[in-house]
């Protein structure tokens, strides 16, 4: 583990840009490929817009995002990017967490938690 004299302000901060900006590259970059991969494979089929049609249920959980994801079919590509997205920002609060821990900064350690919890709650123990 790093010592305190290695986290320094100016440090976390580069740190927690270089995060945000891979981590919303990255999403953008996944997203932009199941989109490419969608109009390839559907981009002639004619519009039904008569009946709403949301997203099957394997698409509602991770392991069904990942699952058509790893076989390459566009929609799960694009849901798989944004859980990217979404995650980006639960990332940068985790790594805060982590970066006011080594600068043994009590109060912003229980603060980051806090909002990492309330974070967690809301995208995964919400559901009924």
């Amino acid at each position: 583990m790093l010592a305190k004299s290695d986290w320094t302000d100016q440090k976390i901060e580069v740190i927690i840009g270089n995060l945000l900006r891979v981590g919303v590259l990255l999403a953008a970059s996944i997203v932009a490929l199941g989109g490419l991969l969608y109009l390839v494979r559907h981009g002639l089929d004619p519009a039904d817009y008569r009946v709403f049609r949301g997203e099957p249920n394997d698409l509602r959980n991770t392991a069904g995002i990942l699952h058509w994801a790893l076989g390459h079919r566009s929609r799960g590509v694009i849901q798989l990017g944004l859980i990217l997205l979404i995650a980006t920002p639960v990332a940068r609060v985790a790594f805060s967490t982590v970066a006011f821990a080594a600068e043994r900064d009590r109060m912003y350690v229980g603060f980051t938690l806090v909002v990492l919890a309330i974070l967690l709650y809301s995208l995964l123990g919400s559901h009924p």
